[in-house]
């Protein structure tokens, strides 16, 4: 079964973990904006993995616009985001990027990634920026808006290799 992990990174922890996915599973990688999509339908199984940006999977326009092209393939999808893997939080990622079609071919994967401050462009800087005065403002701060607000001056790296075994797991059982 041949198989593509391509991915899209801003600060690194997508691809850290599109790396060690192509590693385990011995397949081809590539960056999005490297990717030739001509090529796409030669493999059985894609691997797409972004960023999660308010909740919003960053380039899932390119799994999207190929859909109808790539549906009898297995795809996966895995996004990676600051905050903990939790039920609803994956329901609501699914539920904003997918359509219920979509969701029925397409496998979705949470890891937990990071957040460092210093790696986002200008733009989503003034972004965050905005993000964390919403944040300060708030009376009640759970552990996870504390976090958040400390991540801003020390970067946060939550990735661990060990959160990618779903995903072998699942492209395994099909070679």
């Amino acid at each position: 079964m041949k198989t593509i992990v391509i991915y899209k990174s801003r600060s690194g922890f997508t691809k850290q973990y599109a790396t060690w996915i192509q590693e385990e599973l011995c397949c081809d990688m590539t960056e999005l904006k490297k990717h030739d999509q001509s090529l796409l339908l030669s493999y059985d199984t894609i691997i797409y993995g972004a960023g999660l940006y308010a909740v919003g999977i960053n380039g899932i326009s390119f799994i999207k616009d190929n859909f109808d092209k790539i549906k009898d393939k297995k795809i996966v999808v895995f996004t990676t985001g600051a905050t903990p893997r939790r039920a609803h939080t994956i329901e609501e990622i699914k539920e904003a990027n997918f359509t219920k079609e979509q969701q029925e071919h397409i496998r979705f994967f949470y890891l937990r990634g990071g957040f460092d401050f210093n790696k986002l462009s200008l733009l989503h800087k003034f972004m965050m920026m905005l993000m964390k005065m919403k944040l300060k403002m708030k009376k009640d701060k759970d552990a996870d808006v504390k976090g958040m607000l400390n991540a801003y001056a020390h970067p946060a790296d939550f990735t661990n290799k060990k959160n990618i075994n779903e995903i072998i797991d699942y492209v395994r059982q099909f070679s």
